[in-house]
């Protein structure tokens, strides 16, 4: 009989024939952009006979496409391991690295490719483009200061940028955002128009300023009767994010709003989104807030469109101080001290208190490891208890940790984002664990709905608004990110 032994497991014919049968099925949910089936019909393949490299590797990519990086970088490493000459192992995991911010790892891979395809162009450019990446961050390295903080903001001269005669979009009076200016900015993003230098800069200025005063956790007042809205990801869909003000009003300060993070990168809209957003916070500094999410981050902005985007806009030198305002945004907020709202979610040890998150020292690239890390990358799961994160980054955490964290902190539920949900919510955790999602049809792709929050004061319910996706001009998601993701998206 024609069997193959390894690991003590027998692969019978049978179950040859039905690992090529999964593997085709899941090359079909994969060609419908259906990542999450082709990963449970690939699993099946994979269960069926171990020891086919493609099997990972194709399990890896689609990982890749729905951001599970740590697991897509672990099905690479397994499908080099049982086929080193399997070459798109290597790219795969490459694309993992860099998708995680590890961009030597990723060079490796490249170079491996270039040694053993010495004449394919697409591995020679890959690796041409990583090696820039290295050497320009190496360079950076070596020229920063530890002890001292280059700051961009201190670099801007307002009064030497002057308004052009033909300039004839909105303007900031006396300096100020006011209503009318927020009106007038959303119509000239509607219609593809772009906000004058001057002001742009002048919004980021303010709204570092601002942030600058605030602690890592914001607690917000909400009253009895008062609606408040929270808001998930909306990755740089400007036309969503008007369609969500058409739903569920402009904000106001009867109005108040919540974005949680993910602001943008991949959609490519997220200038408009970003300056729309800021606008909002300057305009009701008391009724409109912001969170932190892991995109708000330089290495996500290189990889995934924004830094990209605001060079094409605007300057580089305007791309840099974004990042400095972005290391000001806070990490969390809680609502009526009875919810806690944060972009990724909770902790690797069960010590953290409300108390310790507005302490943190935010002023920074997100770590590792740790608390802000946690805050910005984690994910639940179904079972008890924490495993490593899919992501590669931050910590998944099971009911028993949700529960433990809210009776430490006398917290009804905790809300977070950071993950694609195809109703744009899920209610996990025996309903303390809530996840909302605002970019419907994320990344063009995913078919998702996208959904907001909404409560009042008084009982501190959450009533869910879910929409389809709406048209937008023809720019595709991650029109302005690095090339070397072009598998990603």
């Amino acid at each position: 009989m024609n069997t193959e032994v390894k690991e003590n497991c027998v692969i019978t014919p049978e179950l040859v024939e039905a690992g090529e049968r999964y593997k085709a099925e899941a090359n079909e949910y994969f060609k419908k952009q259906n990542y999450n089936a082709a990963i449970e019909l690939y699993t099946k393949a994979i269960e069926a006979n171990p020891n086919v490299a493609i099997y990972y590797g194709n399990r890896s990519f689609a990982y890749l496409k729905t951001e599970c990086f740590g697991y897509a970088l672990a099905d690479a490493s397994k499908a080099i391991e049982l086929d080193k000459g399997y070459v798109k192992g290597f790219y795969r995991r490459a694309a993992a690295h860099m998708s995680l911010g590890k961009f030597k790892e990723a060079l490796k891979d490249y170079e491996y490719v270039t040694k053993v395809r010495p004449n394919d162009k697409d591995a020679k450019s890959k690796y041409t483009e990583c090696n820039k990446i290295v050497k320009k961050l190496a360079f950076e390295k070596a020229i920063s200061v530890e002890d001292t903080k280059k700051n961009i903001a201190s670099t801007i001269n307002l009064d030497a940028m002057t308004i052009e005669n033909e300039y004839t979009g909105p303007e900031l009076e006396d300096g100020k955002v006011t209503l009318k200016f927020m009106k007038d900015l959303m119509e000239l993003y509607k219609n593809q128009g772009k906000l004058h230098r001057k002001y742009a800069y002048k919004i980021l200025l303010d709204v570092k300023a601002y942030f600058m005063k605030q602690p890592s956790l914001i607690d917000v007042v909400i009253g009895d009767e008062d609606k408040f809205t929270v808001c998930g990801d909306v990755h740089g869909q400007f036309y969503d994010l008007m369609n969500i003000f058409n739903l569920n009003g402009l904000p106001s300060e009867t109005n108040p709003y919540l974005f949680n993070g993910d602001f943008v990168d991949r959609g490519s809209f997220s200038v408009e989104c970003i300056f729309t957003l800021f606008g909002f916070k300057l305009l009701y500094p008391n009724h409109f807030f912001m969170s932190r999410g892991n995109h708000e981050s330089a290495t996500m902005n290189q990889m995934y469109g924004f830094d990209g985007e605001v060079k094409a806009k605007y300057t580089a030198q305007m791309a840099e101080l974004f990042t400095e305002v972005y290391n000001w945004l806070p990490l969390a907020h809680c609502l009526n001290k009875r919810v806690l709202v944060m972009h990724g979610g909770l902790f690797s040890t069960d010590d953290v208190t409300l108390s310790e998150i507005s302490k943190i020292d935010r002023n920074r690239q997100p770590p590792e490891d740790g608390p802000m890390c946690e805050l910005l990358w984690s994910d639940p799961q179904t079972q008890n208890g924490r495993a490593p994160s899919k992501r590669g980054v931050g910590c998944q955490f099971g009911p028993d940790v949700t529960k433990r964290f809210l009776e430490l902190n006398k917290l009804d539920y905790i809300i977070r984002s950071h993950e694609v949900k195809n109703n744009g919510y899920e209610v996990a955790h025996d309903g303390k664990c809530i996840t909302v999602f605002s970019a419907p049809n994320y990344c063009d792709t995913m078919g998702n709905q996208g959904a907001f929050i909404t409560l009042k004061g008084k009982d501190m319910e959450p009533k869910f608004t879910t929409y389809e996706a709406v048209p937008h001009p023809n720019v595709k998601p991650m029109a302005y990110a690095h090339s070397l993701l072009s598998l990603m998206c």
